[in-house]
C-alpha cells in the first residue's frame, strides 16, 4: 500500500484536527521542529484549499513538505532563527501558495499540450504518445530555464518561430535551435528517442 509522505500511516489527525506532517520531503531534505510544527498548523487548511483548486490531497501534502523544507533551509541560510519570522505559518503558507500556483499552472500547460497533440490532423492520437509528450512538456516546465519555458507557452499559443525570436532578439533558427538543444537533453534524460 503506498501512503502519500505527507499524511499520517494511520490517518490520524494531530492537536487541532491538523494532519501529521513528515519531518522530510519527498527529497530527503529535512524540515525544522519549529517550521514542522507551522505545517501542521497550516496542513488542513492547506490541504483543503488544494482540494478547492481539484487537487489531490496526497499531491498538496507533498507541496507542503517541499515549501515548509524550503523555508527551514531559506532560514537557516540566512541565519535567521524562526522567531525572526513574524508570522511563521501565513509565511509558510504563502511558500506553500506559490508552489500550488506553479503547479496549476503546469497543470494547465500539460492539458493544453495533450489536447494540441490529439487534434492534430497529420498525426493519429496516441495515449503512448500523449503520455510521453505530457511527461517531457513537465520536464521542461519544471527544469528548463525561464527563456525555455517561455518559448514553449508562446509556441503553445500558437507564435510562429520567427515571432519568438523577434521577442528574444535573435534569428528564427537560432531560437528553434535552442530550444531542440534543450527539448533534446530532456529527451535523453528521460530515456526517450
Amino acid at each position: 500500500m503506498c501512503v502519500p509522505s505527507g499524511i499520517s500511516m494511520t490517518g490520524q489527525t494531530g492537536q487541532n484536527g491538523a494532519l501529521r506532517v513528515s519531518p522530510m520531503d519527498r527529497h530527503g531534505r529535512l524540515i525544522s521542529p519549529p517550521v514542522l510544527r507551522a505545517a501542521e498548523e497550516v496542513s488542513r487548511r492547506a490541504i483543503l484549499h488544494a482540494e478547492r483548486l481539484f487537487f489531490d490531497p496526497a499531491i498538496a501534502a507533498n507541496l507542503l513538505e517541499e515549501a515548509a523544507a524550503t523555508v527551514s533551509r531559506a532560514l537557516k541560510v540566512k541565519n535567521a532563527s524562526e522567531d525572526s519570522v513574524r508570522d511563521l505559518e501565513s509565511y509558510l503558507f504563502r511558500a506553500f501558495l506559490r508552489r500550488l500556483n506553479r503547479a496549476k499552472k503546469r497543470q494547465s500547460f500539460l492539458g493544453k499540450a495533450v489536447e494540441l497533440q490529439a487534434f492534430l490532423p497529420r498525426v493519429s492520437w496516441d495515449p503512448r504518445k500523449a503520455l510521453e509528450m505530457k511527461i517531457l512538456i513537465d520536464e521542461l516546465l519544471m527544469h528548463c530555464d525561464p527563456a525555455i519555458r517561455d518559448v514553449l507557452c508562446r509556441r503553445m499559443e500558437g507564435y510562429s518561430w520567427r515571432e519568438v525570436g523577434q521577442a528574444y532578439r535573435i534569428s528564427s533558427h537560432a531560437a528553434e535551435s535552442k530550444f531542440s538543444q534543450a527539448l533534446q537533453k530532456v529527451r535523453s534524460k528521460l530515456g526517450l528517442k
